[in-house]
């Protein structure tokens, strides 16, 4: 039976709110804009609610940010303002070490921000929200393999950017 009601939209809400909106601002690097578009998504999904399998809402969600993006920014790309505000909390007795952590910061955002779009998304839905790639294949309605590629690529150019392990 298609169709969702208030407490199962609740439930999806409360599920799938942080992904969307990290999805978004992966894309975008505006956070007040991963979060508009992120409502957004969720008001289209609630005007079509009695079309909507709970099953399948999650890459429905994603796929209606993603189109929401493309709209919002009419295809252009926004360098990403990752990990702004890194205090290097614990390590106070370390002045070194937090001058190393924020040269490796800005660098990090440097390379991230020169990553393509698509690698870039692969790679932060993975380390950051610790999705698995078959999680990331049905969120972004792709193969699986294609996401081993792209994350592989991804990790390739960032080792050769910051000279470091991934």
């Amino acid at each position: 039976m298609a169709g969702i009601n208030q407490v199962e939209f609740d439930r999806i809400f409360m599920d799938w709110y942080y992904p969307v909106r990290n999805s978004v601002y992966y894309k975008s690097g505006d956070m007040q804009a991963a979060e508009d578009i992120t409502q957004e998504a969720f008001l289209k999904v609630w005007e079509m609610k009695e079309r909507v399998r709970a099953e399948t809402v999650g890459p429905l969600l994603f796929k209606i940010s993603r189109n929401l993006f493309f709209n919002h920014f009419e295809h252009s790309k926004v360098a990403l303002k990752f990990l702004d505000g890194y205090k290097g909390a614990g390590y106070a007795d370390a002045p070194d070490f937090e001058l190393e952590m924020r040269d490796f910061d800005t660098r990090l955002k440097e390379s991230l921000a020169q990553l393509d779009e698509k690698h870039r998304t692969v790679f932060l839905m993975n380390r950051i929200d610790d999705m698995t790639y078959s999680q990331i294949a049905e969120n972004l309605g792709l193969s699986v393999k294609a996401i081993e590629k792209r994350m592989s690529i991804a990790i390739a150019f960032l080792k050769e950017k910051l000279d470091v392990r991934i």
